[in-house]
C-alpha cells in the first residue's frame, strides 16, 4: 500500500513556499506602486503604499489577497 502525500505537500500549488512579502515585493518590482494599484485598485497600494502596511491589509483580507496572488500567478512565468 502507498502512502498518501502528507499535507505539507502541494505539488500542485504554485504558491506553496512563497511568502505573502515576496510576492509583494515582487509585484511592486515588476510593476511599480502606480500600476499596480491601477491593476489592483485598492489603498494600501495607491495611498502611500509599502510593503509593510501593504501586507498588514492584505494578510486581514482575504478578497484582496486572492487578487494580488491571482496576478502574481498569472505572471509567475516572467518573474522566474
Amino acid at each position: 500500500m502507498q502512502e498518501e502525500n502528507t499535507p505539507e505537500e502541494q505539488p500542485n500549488n504554485p504558491l506553496h513556499g512563497v511568502k505573502l512579502a515576496t510576492v509583494v515585493e515582487t509585484l511592486v518590482d515588476h510593476y511599480g506602486w502606480e500600476e499596480l494599484g491601477k491593476r489592483i485598485n485598492i489603498n494600501c497600494f495607491t495611498s502611500n503604499p509599502s510593503v509593510n502596511s501593504s501586507l498588514k491589509f492584505l494578510r486581514k483580507t482575504q478578497w484582496a489577497r486572492d487578487k494580488v496572488e491571482q496576478l502574481y500567478l498569472k505572471n509567475l512565468k516572467r518573474f522566474k
